[in-house]
């Protein structure tokens, strides 16, 4: 009885976290590390996105777990060109989410991180002030001890979705997504 259940609710979470493919990503207006203004979907279309979204302390142990092996598949640029070496040409962006009573830390929070954080990283971390029901109904998460991640199409169209803690698997699915970005 208890096999059943699990998978019941196995692909009951599966099913969950594809409602949102082919959808648009909803618009959301943040700002980076280096105080410019970004707005998701509509400033990153034309390039596939990496998107990850944490609206929890303790989502954020998870999200850092990211930043690294984003880093180095992603935003790093390698100096010499090689036939073994490429890069990706996609958009990243890390962004913690201040609603409710959080809206009031934004500030402080933002000058401790820009001040404890690799500055090759300030601009790809977004920081999103406002509303949180608009983006948990349209992207279907509400779990929020876990980041969310998410790959756009250039047309800003999510594609991929996942959860929680960087792993090798996760990262290969992401790449396969990417993979016309590679250059």
């Amino acid at each position: 009885m208890k096999f059943y259940s699990l998978t019941a609710f196995a692909l009951l979470l599966s099913t969950v976290s594809l409602a949102q493919l082919g959808e648009a990503f909803p618009d959301m207006d943040a700002e980076s590390l280096t105080h410019q203004q970004v707005n998701v979907p509509s400033d990153l279309k034309g390039k596939y996105s990496l998107i990850g979204l944490a609206y929890s302390k303790k989502s954020e142990k998870y999200l850092k777990t990211w930043f690294s092996p984003v880093y180095n598949t992603f935003i790093h640029k390698p100096e010499t060109p090689s036939l073994f070496v490429g890069n990706y040409d996609v958009n990243v962006y890390f962004i913690p989410m201040f609603t409710g009573v959080k809206r009031a830390a934004y500030k402080s929070t933002m000058k401790k991180v820009e001040a404890g954080i690799d500055k090759r990283l300030h601009p790809h971390v977004l920081f999103y002030k406002g509303d949180l029901k608009t983006y948990k109904k349209a992207l279907k998460f509400s779990g929020k001890d876990v980041p969310y991640f998410f790959v756009l199409n250039p047309q800003g169209e999510v594609i991929y979705t996942t959860t929680g803690s960087h792993s090798s698997a996760k990262m290969q699915k992401i790449m396969d997504q990417v993979d016309d970005a590679w250059q």
